[in-house]
């Protein structure tokens, strides 16, 4: 199996075209990048704002949530049958509204809830010496409890674009683009050499994007791990 898979991924015809490897990675991304910057759009700002004031932020976390308790398939499938529909949407293809819909749902809970706890848990000794400077309270936020909570704020976009990434081969089942077609056509053709090997690229991929972003998540914290 090892050898049929290898040789699988070897082969260039795999590779090219509009069914390729290279084509559906560019898919996959293209949906990966798009979800994840709606649901950082949306959900930052109000996480931040709301741990910055300190008030409501439990309702908005336990909202955000809500979506870890839905299963992913059941709510892809209820969006493309429903009111988002399964008709092409432009370069994100079949169903790919209901697909981007899904995908940022999925990763507005780690965005919101570690971006909240960050804020929120900012010391208060730092933030009272702040405005004794006489910072203002968007001064204090941008200059103090930003550049502090900034490597939590990272922990949540961190995990939640493994999420995405990883879950992303759910738009194949609606017959949506990404590496997840490959998966089910190895699936639908009976090639165990070619499910196990669009596997282990999204496996891949999902490894090297949580690599680079615990780099930049070290890199934003202020506080230098060796002089903890």
């Amino acid at each position: 199996m090892i050898g049929d898979v290898v040789e699988w991924l070897a082969d260039p015809a795999n590779w090219s075209g509009e069914a390729g490897v290279l084509n559906r990675l560019l898919e996959h991304t293209l949906l990966t990048v798009v979800a994840l910057l709606v649901a950082m759009v949306v959900g930052l700002p109000v996480a931040i704002w709301l741990g910055h004031r300190r008030k409501l932020g439990t309702l908005a976390v336990n909202i955000s949530n809500i979506g870890r308790a839905i299963p992913i398939v059941a709510l892809l499938s209820l969006l493309a049958l429903g009111f988002l529909g399964s008709d092409d949407f432009g370069a994100f293809g079949r169903a790919g509204l209901a697909t981007l819909v899904t995908l940022a749902l999925f990763a507005l809970p780690p965005i919101i809830t570690n971006a909240y706890v960050a804020v929120s848990e900012v010391d208060d000794d730092l933030l009272e010496a702040a405005r004794g400077m006489g910072m203002d309270e968007r001064q204090v936020l941008r200059r103090v409890e930003l550049p502090v909570a900034m490597p939590l704020i990272v922990s949540g976009v961190r995990l939640a674009v493994v999420q995405v990434w990883a879950t992303a081969t759910v738009a194949a089942l609606v017959a949506g683009p990404g590496l997840g077609r490959i998966i089910t056509h190895g699936y639908d053709s009976n090639r165990p050499a070619e499910v196990i090997a669009g596997s282990l690229i999204v496996a891949v991929i999902a490894l090297a994007l949580e690599g680079l972003m615990a780099l930049l998540q070290r890199s934003l914290d202020p506080v230098p791990a060796g002089s903890r």
